[in-house]
């Protein structure tokens, strides 16, 4: 059965529908993400950080998850995450440091 809600990996679109679903911290992180001012690499590692907690790269289209979509996924898996916001907030600055340390590391030389 296909969902139109399921896709390869985190889509950006659903980042907006999980702002509500814990504390002052993490709504402040998803607003900094979904806002104007957002960079590439903030977007990029909000992804990474969600790829990570909801396994979207065990996906497979006959899973229960897909089955129900990223959206929902997402969502049950921010709410059930135990620990506090700041470790949330915590692995997604992790996150970004990785995509900046790549994003670094794969930068072609000037001259």
């Amino acid at each position: 059965m296909y969902n139109s809600d399921t896709e390869f990996l985190f889509p950006l679109r659903v980042i907006p529908t999980l702002a509500e679903l814990r504390g002052e911290a993490w709504c402040q992180l998803v607003e900094a993400v979904t806002g104007s001012e957002a960079t590439s690499q903030q977007c990029l590692a909000f992804v990474l950080l969600m790829i990570r907690l909801a396994r979207c790269t065990s996906c497979h289209a006959n899973s229960f998850r897909a089955l129900r979509g990223c959206t929902q996924c997402a969502r049950q898996v921010v709410r059930r995450f135990r620990g506090e916001d700041q470790a949330l907030v915590d692995l997604f600055n992790q996150a970004k440091q990785e995509i900046a340390a790549y994003l670094e590391r794969d930068r072609p030389l000037a001259g």
